[in-house]
């Protein structure tokens, strides 16, 4: 696809400093800008590259003014790191604008689906699906019987949507992603084996949820896992049966949480941050990265570190822990005593 410079801004309501006919074809940092590519200068500390770049086209603030000669056409803007961004949104609507049936595909007769859709090569559409207006579902996929999709929604290549799943509107689920698969529910006999416990459960994610590559969703034992609205859950994240994320949640990668535990909402969770089940975490709680989280947390807690340690040994030095500024003042004292 090829914009020139008056299209660009046009979109972003800018003003063109340059050639307004000169078109651009990729996107490119501002580094390593070539012909034919657009760029953009928000951080100051790369204002140098402005002057050396090959790009054709390059997004400013109104505020600048060039020191030097450009080769570059400048389309100036009240926000260049927005409109580069509000740019990159439109560019992915007209990449992905695509509709119709491919074959080879499947979708059961008992399903239905409304306007603009997208179905790929060598997807599949279980019985009694619903799908809603301007849905794409990427080649590959795999989309379970009596799953509800809503509209403007985006499942990726090779995303699996079990049965009973219920997405709601603007979702993005992506490529690997497996929603709704059984819970770890498993109970020892007396034998000594384990028996599998039923996952009759569902999993429902609400409005404006984002699901990353490779994570995993389980379905609930009863009732349902429920991402809620506006929570952001990044790659190779794995969610346990019955667990509950609040509205505006973010998740960084590689974190799992365990079954039946209740996130708040605005909380904002590192990478490879591991949560036991049965648990409850409040609202606005941010969780640095590979700390270990095994009691209920309070709103507006802040928390770092983790208790990998023997559970007996944790609990015995945790109390010295507790002391330790305490420990390390007496420490101090005693040591001003002996070399005054």
């Amino acid at each position: 696809m090829k914009f020139t410079a008056a299209q660009i801004a046009g979109i972003l309501d800018g003003d063109i400093e340059g050639n307004p006919d000169i078109e651009v074809s990729k996107l490119s940092k501002i580094e390593d800008g070539i012909a034919g590519s657009l760029t953009f200068l928000a951080n100051p500390k790369y204002t140098q590259f402005i002057y050396s770049t090959e790009a054709s086209v390059t997004i400013v603030d109104k505020n600048f003014i060039p020191e030097e000669p450009l080769k570059t056409t400048l389309i100036k803007v009240d926000d260049a790191y927005k409109s580069f961004s509000k740019l990159l949104e439109y560019y992915n609507l007209v990449k992905m604008n695509k509709i119709g049936i491919e074959q080879p595909s499947f979708i059961d007769a008992s399903s239905r689906y409304g306007e603009s859709f997208y179905l790929g090569a060598f997807a599949y559409v279980g019985e009694n699906v619903s799908i809603g207006n301007r849905v794409k579902i990427y080649p590959g996929a795999y989309i379970g019987d009596n799953t509800r999709i809503g509209d403007d929604t985006v499942i990726f290549a090779g995303a699996k949507i079990y049965s009973e799943t219920v997405i709601g509107n603007h979702c993005v689920i992506h490529s690997g992603a497996i929603i709704g698969a059984d819970g770890f529910g498993f109970v020892p006999n007396e034998n000594g084996e384990f028996s599998k416990v039923p996952q009759t459960g569902n999993v429902i994610l609400e409005n404006h949820v984002d699901i990353g590559a490779g994570t995993t969703i389980d379905r609930a034992t009863l009732g349902s896992t429920i991402i809620r609205k506006g929570a952001k859950i990044d790659n190779q994240i794995q969610i346990a049966h019955n667990v509950e994320i609040g509205e505006n949640t973010v998740i960084a990668a590689q974190t799992g949480i365990a079954g039946s535990t209740k996130i708040g909402k605005n909380c904002m969770i590192g990478g490879q941050v591991g949560i036991v089940g049965h648990i409850k975490i409040g609202d606005n709680v941010k969780i640095q990265a590979q700390s270990g989280i095994g009691r209920n947390v309070k709103d507006n807690e802040v928390l770092q570190g983790s208790p990998a340690l023997g559970y007996s040994e944790y609990n015995k030095s945790y109390v010295y822990f507790r002391n330790l500024p305490k420990i390390v003042d007496k420490l101090d004292k005693l040591e001003k005593k002996i070399n005054p």
